[in-house]
């Protein structure tokens, strides 16, 4: 009798199983670091830059730009992060579309709130077309110095990032369009876009300080 509860109690000892971390999860933040180090040598090369020429000649045309544009349109992106992180949690639960009215933010589902983070990202992007062009109108296109081209290089490749993310925004929105059930994979799949978002928001926040204000 000893033994066969002995070996009841060993058949009916729960399993362990490892928690190990998710390995997309893993893999992006991995990916966003190589992707900080590429910003930090954008960086490095705007101050190498400056301090070769001199911060007059930096100022001097830093007063091309139009800050008041580019301070409201970093509060568009840095708002954006809002929704998006509310459609993180709306993914957590697995609520994938609302469950009420549209103007009812409290019921909001995953895609209503990544659509809005969506908007204000192309938003965001628009206007910054919006100031290139100005600034090649008035006669500052890439080529005119090396301010211009530490300035083109370091938005431009940040713009580029941002439309990426616009696009993941729409991939993870389309997979639930097509699947008939929301699935872990796409949980997952929905917080590193969100990872992703966060770290652009934060790259431009230094670019803005960088740029536009300390002139």
């Amino acid at each position: 009798m000893a033994a066969v509860a002995t070996a009841t109690a060993t058949q009916a000892a729960p399993l362990r199983v490892p928690n190990r971390p998710n390995l997309v999860s893993v893999g992006t933040i991995v990916w966003l670091a190589s992707e900080l180090m590429f910003f930090a040598a954008l960086f490095a090369i705007y101050f190498t830059l400056r301090s070769v020429n001199g911060d007059e000649v930096f100022r001097a045309n830093a007063a091309h730009l139009n800050v008041p544009l580019s301070l409201v349109n970093t509060i568009i992106l840095v708002s954006s992060s809002f929704p998006c992180q509310f459609g993180v949690f709306a993914a957590e639960r697995h609520q994938v579309s609302r469950t009420g009215s549209l103007l009812n933010f409290m019921k909001w589902g995953m895609r209503e709130w990544y659509a809005l983070a969506f908007l204000l990202g192309a938003v965001f992007v628009s206007l910054q077309v919006f100031e290139y062009s100005s600034l090649v109108k008035d006669g500052h296109p890439i080529s005119e110095n090396a301010w211009t081209s530490a300035f083109y290089l370091a938005t431009g490749f940040h713009g580029l990032h941002v439309t990426g993310g616009l696009f993941a925004f729409l991939m993870v929105m389309g997979r639930t369009y097509k699947a008939r059930r929301f699935s872990h994979d796409q949980e997952v799949a929905a917080v590193v876009v969100s990872y992703y978002w966060h770290f652009v928001d934060v790259v431009w926040i230094g670019l803005f300080s960088v740029i536009y204000l300390i002139k």
